[in-house]
C-alpha cells in the first residue's frame, strides 16, 4: 500500500515514523508548506518527499493522511476526496464551526471513506470502558468526568490559530464520552479563566475550563480541561453507573501524587505528552486508516460523528461568552 502524509508538525513527523513502520505500508510519500523539513523527516523514516502538498494527491497513492495545520483541513481533505483518495485527517475538520459544515455538505453523496482522528477511540482502557458501558454491567450510567491537562501550554502561534480550548483540546473529551456512552449532548454550561501566558486572553481563549453536559437520557458528564498540569499529561476518564463504576487512565504513569499515608500509586514516571500517552492508540488507529483503504472496513469517525463533537465545542464557547446554558440545538 502506497500512502500520502500532508504536513509534518509534531504529529504529522510522528506518523510519519508510525505508517512507516506498519508492515502494510509498502511506501510513503511525505510534503510540508516547508520543503527542507519534507526533505529531512523523509529521510528519517525512510519515505519518499514531494514537492508541494498538491503532488501528494499525484504521486500515485492509495489513500492520504492529512495532519497539517487545521486551517488547511478543508481545502486537502475535499481535494483528497475529489480525487477519490480514502482520507485520514486529524481533528478538527476546520478552525472554526460553519468550515466544518461545509465540508459535510461538499462531501454530501461522496462514497470515498473518510476518518477523522480521534485517538481515544483506539485506547485499550477507553475501549474497553465502551464495552462495560455496552454490556449493562455499570446499570444505568449517572455521571462521567473527563479530564484532559497539558502539561504546558503551546506556543503562542499555535493558540492564536487553534479554534480556543473547546475546540482543540475539549473537543477530545466529548467525542469519548458521545463515544464510550452512546448517547448524544444536548445542553453545555461551561466556564474558564487565565492564570498563565497572556497570549491566552490576548486570543481570546482560557487556560483552564471547565464544561457540564447533560446527556440526552439525563447523564451528566464533567469535563476539565487545562494547559498548566505540572506533573506531566493527564487524561482520564471516570464511568459511573447505577451498579458498578470504572476508570480509564489509572495505571502508573498517572501524573497524580497520592498524599495518602503508605500509598505507593502511582508508581510513575508520569506521562510527558500525549504521544508518549497515545502511542499504541495512534498506531492501532493509523492500522484500522489501512484497512478502510483496503475497503475492509467502513471508518470508525465519519465527518458527521467529528462535527457532533464540535457542536459541543461550539456550544460549550458561547456558553462561556455569554454565562448561560447552551443548548446543542442552538448552535446547529
Amino acid at each position: 500500500m502506497r500512502l500520502g502524509l500532508l504536513g509534518l508538525g509534531r504529529i504529522g513527523a510522528f506518523h510519519a515514523a508510525t505508517l512507516c513502520a506498519l508492515p502494510v505500508v509498502d511506501s510513503l510519500v511525505v510534503a510540508d508548506l516547508d520543503p527542507a523539513r519534507a526533505q529531512d523527516v523523509a529521510d528519517e523514516v525512510g519515505a519518499e518527499a514531494a514537492g508541494s502538498l498538491d503532488a501528494v494527491l499525484r504521486a500515485g497513492v492509495d489513500g492520504v493522511v492529512i495532519a497539517a495545520a487545521s486551517d488547511a483541513h478543508p481545502g486537502l481533505l475535499t481535494a483528497a476526496v475529489e480525487a477519490g483518495l480514502p482520507v485520514f485527517c486529524e481533528k478538527p475538520l476546520a478552525r472554526e464551526l460553519p468550515q466544518s459544515v461545509e465540508v459535510l455538505r461538499r462531501l454530501d453523496g461522496s462514497e470515498v471513506p473518510v476518518h477523522i482522528g480521534y485517538q481515544r477511540r483506539f485506547d485499550p482502557g477507553f475501549r474497553a470502558a465502551k464495552a462495560a458501558v455496552r454490556s449493562g454491567e455499570l446499570g444505568w450510567l449517572h455521571t462521567l468526568r473527563s479530564t484532559t491537562f497539558d502539561p504546558s501550554p503551546p506556543p503562542p502561534a499555535y493558540i492564536a490559530t487553534s479554534g480556543g480550548m473547546f475546540r482543540d483540546c475539549g473537543v477530545h473529551d466529548y467525542d469519548a464520552v458521545r463515544w464510550v456512552t452512546g448517547r448524544e449532548v444536548v445542553e453545555v454550561y461551561a466556564t474558564g479563566s487565565n492564570r498563565g501566558d497572556p497570549s491566552f486572553s490576548t486570543a481570546g481563549d482560557v487556560d483552564t475550563s471547565a464544561a457540564l453536559l447533560t446527556l440526552d437520557d439525563g447523564t451528566l458528564a464533567l469535563v476539565s480541561n487545562g494547559r498548566y498540569n505540572g506533573r506531566g499529561y493527564d487524561v482520564r476518564l471516570e464511568v459511573h453507573g447505577s451498579k458498578d463504576s470504572v476508570a480509564v487512565g489509572l495505571e502508573d504513569g498517572l501524573p497524580l501524587r497520592s498524599v495518602e499515608p503508605g500509598t505507593s500509586f502511582p508508581a510513575g514516571p508520569p506521562h510527558a505528552a500525549f504521544m508518549q500517552r497515545f502511542h499504541n492508540a495512534y498506531r492501532t488507529e493509523l492500522e484500522a486508516f489501512t484497512e478502510v483503504v483496503a475497503g475492509r472496513r467502513p471508518s470508525p469517525c465519519t465527518v458527521a460523528d467529528a462535527l457532533e463533537a464540535e457542536y459541543v465545542a461550539e456550544a460549550c464557547s458561547r456558553s462561556l461568552r455569554e454565562h448561560r446554558p447552551v443548548r446543542i440545538e442552538e448552535v446547529r
